[in-house]
């Protein structure tokens, strides 16, 4: 009943306007066969390939649509709620793994992720698939089976996400520093022999990455350097979810109050009533320690967004399910309702490129000056639009023998792109239009200039 529950919220406005990154899934999935999406996209893209090969499978049945392209994810993310149940029936009993899962699933953060068309909650469904299986070769007297599936999901998750890779060098420390000298070594080995077969596609995409951070002026802001706005950050999204708003101190209030709240009842419930001690502590170690190596590592390459540490939520769902029952239940309550909130407001949802093709249409607008790079989500709406680079704008300008120039800026800050002072030797603002999170502007020739 509650899988079926959390199946039903999150077909809530699943429909709404796909963003930059989800079209950019369509795309690579119209555009490219499976061959080529190892070796002319992946080299180019900053996420390993298996995530993009199964959606090529998946929409070769079910289509391009906005809710087949997302229905992975919410397929993934009820696995994942299950999962969690079978965690927490394992460590303790079926009351801990009912509130587990009950957390995980109507976790505001997580039910935002389950309608995107990206490869998070894959890699959360392959991490705690192998969490599953660690928990039960601890359990089961240390049988090999069990340990080597463990690696197995281990290793599909890395193949889906390369920050799982935070989460699996956390369990070969645990391993490492609890002197398990036989288990350390075996998944390191697997783990070692993986990053040999993908370190060629690896290589590649640092390169590139590295190119893109010197190309793109302010690129490093958008992955999350190590400061302490993207640390608090986390918590702030593990408890509330994408939800923003105006006026700031309210958003502040209210985030911080149920924030300090649902970690207040974490740290409260450290003495777990769990009567295997190593998993207690594994617990605890596994949802703290993978943030630690996250932190360090984006002092070398900028990586701390709290979307990339998706996969420790079901560990803070696990640890939360041993609070009090009142205490339980009002978790429960504000998780729903911050989710609800999400879902229902419009003004909480994705960017909308739909309504903004939509009006580009109606009003008979054939071409539009945008980042070319960001086109991805105009053109899966509007395919016949014609796309000009604004960052030639300055060397177009003059060239350009019409009276209007609609321009898209999104993204134009984050390349440090002033585009206003090209645009102000010939053309002024005439209109503004907005579609959540997007605005258009509309040029026209300067009367001056006339």
């Amino acid at each position: 009943m509650i899988i079926f529950f959390a199946f039903f919220l999150r077909l809530i406005n699943i429909h709404q306007s796909l963003w930059l990154d989800e079209a950019t899934t369509a795309r690579v999935v119209q555009q490219y066969n499976y061959l080529e999406i190892v070796k002319n996209f992946s080299p180019f893209d900053f996420h390993p390939p298996l995530y993009y090969l199964f959606m090529k499978f998946w929409t070769s049945i079910f289509g391009y649509s906005e809710i087949s392209l997302r229905m992975p994810s919410v397929i993934f993310s009820l696995i994942s709620g299950w999962i969690i149940f079978l965690i927490g029936k394992k460590i303790k009993d079926e009351k801990i793994g009912f509130w587990a899962s009950l957390f995980f699933l109507f976790n505001p953060l997580i039910i935002y992720y389950s309608q995107e068309a990206r490869m998070y909650m894959m890699a959360t469904m392959f991490l705690m698939s192998g969490l599953y299986w660690l928990i039960k070769f601890k359990n089961s007297k240390f049988n090999i089976k069990n340990l080597l599936l463990a690696n197995l999901f281990f290793s599909l998750a890395f193949l889906t996400f390369y920050g799982s890779i935070f989460f699996i060098v956390s369990i070969l420390l645990y391993f490492f520093l609890s002197k398990e000298w036989k288990n350390f070594l075996i998944s390191l080995f697997i783990i070692l022999y993986l990053s040999f077969i993908i370190y060629p596609l690896l290589n590649k995409q640092l390169i590139n990455a590295k190119l893109s951070l010197m190309e793109v002026k302010n690129w490093s802001l958008v992955l999350g350097k190590a400061h302490l706005k993207n640390v608090m950050l986390i918590p702030i999204k593990f408890s509330i979810g994408r939800i923003d708003f105006y006026p700031k101190w309210l958003y502040y209030l209210i985030s911080g109050v149920w924030t300090l709240f649902v970690f207040s009842l974490l740290f409260n419930n450290l003495k777990l009533k769990i009567k295997n001690l190593k998993l207690k502590i594994l617990l605890l170690y596994l949802l703290i320690f993978p943030l630690i190596l996250g932190f360090i590592a984006s002092f070398i390459t900028p990586l701390l967004q709290y979307f990339r540490f998706l996969y420790l939520v079901p560990i803070l769902a696990i640890l939360l399910s041993f609070a009090g029952d009142l205490n339980k239940k009002i978790l429960f309550f504000g998780f729903l309702s911050f989710s609800l909130i999400y879902l229902i407001v419009p003004q909480f949802h994705r960017e909308d490129w739909k309504n903004l093709s939509y009006y580009l249409d109606q009003n008979q607008i054939k071409e539009v000056f945008i980042i070319s790079s960001s086109a991805d989500p105009l053109l899966y709406y509007n395919k016949k639009i014609k796309i000009n680079d604004l960052r030639k704008i300055c060397q177009e300008i003059n060239s350009y023998n019409k009276n209007q120039a609609y321009i898209l800026p999104y993204s134009a800050e984050i390349y440090g792109l002033n585009y206003e002072n090209c645009l102000a030797k010939k053309f002024k603002i005439f209109k503004e239009k907005s579609f959540r999170q997007l605005k258009l502007n509309e040029y026209q020739i300067s009367n001056e200039i006339k």
